[in-house]
Order: C-alpha cells, then sequence, then structure tokens
C-alpha cells in the first residue's frame, strides 16, 4: 500500500510519551479482572464505554488520569504517520461525498495514546481496541493493536489496519447523519436480542463504510498493491463473532452477536468496495445481512 504518497491529517492527537494523557505511575491501571472485562467489550460486542465508565467510577484509590491537551501533532514515527495519511484519506473521501449530498462533512480527531486515555466516554484502554466515542467525536487507538492484529488475529498488512481505522471513521459518519442516536434509542425500547441486531447492522453498516473510503481512495490515489484487498477481507473475517467467540468460548452463540460473523463482515465491506455508494449500505432496510 502506496500511502506515503498521500498527505497527512491535521486531527491527530498523538498523546504518547507527551505526559498529558497516557497513564504514568500514578494513573489508572486495570487489574485481571478489569483486562477480561475489557476485553470481553472489544472482542463480544458490548459497548467498551461501559467497561470504561464502570472501572472508573469504581477505582476507589484515590488516583486520577492526567487531562490530555487538546492539540494536533504530526506523528513521526511510520505506525503514527501511517494513521494520519490513513485518517486524512479519510476526510478527503467522506468530505467529498458529503459535499455531492449538499453537506458538510466535520471529520472526528484521531487519538493515539499508549496504554489509557480520558475519552468523553470514559477511560479509553488498550484491552478494550480500538473506538469510537461520539460524545467527544474521537477515534482512540493504542497502536499496539496493530501488532496484535497481526500475530494473534492472523490479519498481517497495512491495508488490515486502514480497515480498522475507517471502519471507526464510519461510526463517525453514522453519529452525523443521526444513524446512531435513532438506533440507541431503537435498542432503548428493545430486549436484549433486539439490542445485539440492531448493533450487528450498526457495525456492518460501519464495515460497509470502510468499503466505500476503500474504493473512493483507490480511485483518486491507486495506491494499493497487490493482496490488500486480501488483508483488509482478512482483517472483517478475524474480528467476526464466531471467530472471536470459537476462539474465546469454544462455542458460537448467533443471538449474542453484536458485530456479525466474520462472512457478514467481509460480505458488507466488499458491497461497500464493489458499490462506493452510501445507498447500498443501507444494512438496517436489507432483509438478510
Amino acid at each position: 500500500m502506496r500511502w506515503r504518497e498521500g498527505r497527512r491529517s491535521e486531527y491527530v492527537e498523538d498523546r504518547r510519551g507527551s505526559g498529558g494523557g497516557g497513564m504514568g505511575g500514578g494513573g489508572f491501571k486495570l487489574g485481571l479482572g478489569g483486562l477480561v472485562l475489557a476485553a470481553a467489550a472489544y472482542f463480544l460486542g458490548v459497548d467498551p464505554r461501559l467497561i470504561m465508565g464502570i472501572m472508573q467510577a469504581t477505582q476507589g484509590n484515590g488516583t486520577t488520569l492526567e487531562s490530555a491537551p487538546v492539540e494536533t501533532s504530526h506523528p513521526d514515527d511510520e505506525a503514527g504517520d501511517f494513521s494520519s495519511a490513513i485518517l486524512a484519506s479519510t476526510e478527503d473521501v467522506w468530505s467529498e461525498i458529503f459535499a455531492a449530498a449538499g453537506a458538510r462533512y466535520s471529520p472526528p480527531r484521531l487519538v493515539l495514546y499508549p496504554g489509557g486515555t480520558r475519552s468523553g466516554c470514559g477511560l479509553a484502554s488498550a484491552e478494550a481496541g480500538p473506538f469510537y466515542c461520539p460524545a467527544d467525536q474521537r477515534v482512540y487507538i493504542d497502536l499496539a493493536f496493530f501488532d496484535e492484529l497481526e500475530q494473534r488475529f492472523k490479519a498481517p498488512g497495512e491495508f488490515a489496519r486502514a480497515y480498522v481505522i475507517a471502519h471507526e471513521v464510519g461510526h463517525h459518519v453514522q453519529t452525523l447523519t443521526g444513524i446512531s442516536d435513532k438506533v440507541r434509542a431503537a435498542q432503548e425500547r428493545g430486549s436484549k436480542e433486539q439490542q445485539n441486531a440492531l448493533q450487528v447492522r450498526m457495525e456492518l453498516q460501519a464495515d460497509c463504510y470502510a468499503g466505500i473510503w476503500a474504493q473512493h481512495s483507490e480511485s483518486a490515489h491507486k495506491w494499493l498493491d497487490s493482496g490488500d484487498i486480501e488483508s483488509g477481507l482478512a482483517a472483517a473475517a478475524a474480528v467476526g463473532d464466531d471467530m472471536i467467540q470459537r476462539r474465546t468460548q469454544g462455542h458460537v452463540v448467533p443471538d449474542s452477536f453484536t458485530h456479525g460473523s466474520a462472512a457478514q463482515r467481509q460480505r458488507w465491506f466488499s458491497r461497500g468496495l464493489a458499490s462506493g455508494q452510501v445507498r447500498d449500505c443501507d444494512t438496517f432496510s436489507a432483509p438478510s445481512l
């Protein structure tokens, strides 16, 4: 993937090593139970904000996280530079799509942090994985997750990493277009099974939006190499609920899915990639996923 040729985003907050938002010696740290809960939040689909808020509220040891400065920066390491380039590409793509619809796209900020930091949704912990916080419209990621994606989930390659960022930006698009609010309101009225089913459609739409980004960015830059798309599809499959449940509990419980199966995630990413049209990502009207 020839990402080095692209521009860099002005909406990156690099909190690594700055002492502003990371966890120092007196910061919040998760015990073994917290690690398990946070892992469940990411891998099994529980909203990470719930776990982060609970753990932060019940810390009870008198230690606090320092407030992180709100500022932009230009990471000088390869992983940070890569993330900035991908974020810039999502800005270009979604700005163009919004403009065509007569609207203005307001980009999210990408927060790079080591271990943990504050977010508008509570404590951002590396163990919870990358996530989007609608409260402050930021994407949070500890870049060590990219190593985990390759080593633990067997999804190597730069495009697999780009897919992760594009998926989280897809959630930001859902926030800007009001989809997130409608889904949350419907979930509050529904049963647990209905809540899960709505969340699956939410996540699959973000996968489809990631596919839209891939199609538009490739058309603009011609920066994909042979095998890049396969890398993205491998990442989509690796974080399917069925794959994760087999890995963590040895069996699959479809009613508990919150992100979709490996096949569904690949299917909707591929649909966005082939179409490049937002109208083809309406997972909520689709009779089957």
